[in-house]
C-alpha cells in the first residue's frame, strides 16, 4: 500500500528529498507518490513537517 499526499502539503519539497526510490513528483497543488514505484518505506512521512502523508487505502 503506497503513501499518500494530503491537502496539508505545503510543496516544501521535504518529502521528495527523502525518497529513496524517487517516487515523490512535484504535481500542481501538491507533490504526488507514484504508487508503482513507492516500497512503503514511510521515511517520507517522517521528513513531512505538516503531517501531510498518511498510508493510502
Amino acid at each position: 500500500m503506497a503513501y499518500v499526499i494530503t491537502d496539508k502539503c505545503t510543496r516544501c519539497g521535504a518529502c521528495k528529498d527523502s525518497c529513496p526510490v524517487e517516487a515523490i513528483s512535484e504535481g500542481d497543488p501538491k507533490f504526488v507518490i507514484d504508487a508503482d514505484t513507492c516500497v512503503d518505506c514511510g521515511a517520507c512521512t517522517g521528513a513531512c513537517p505538516n503531517d501531510a502523508i498518511e498510508p493510502g487505502a
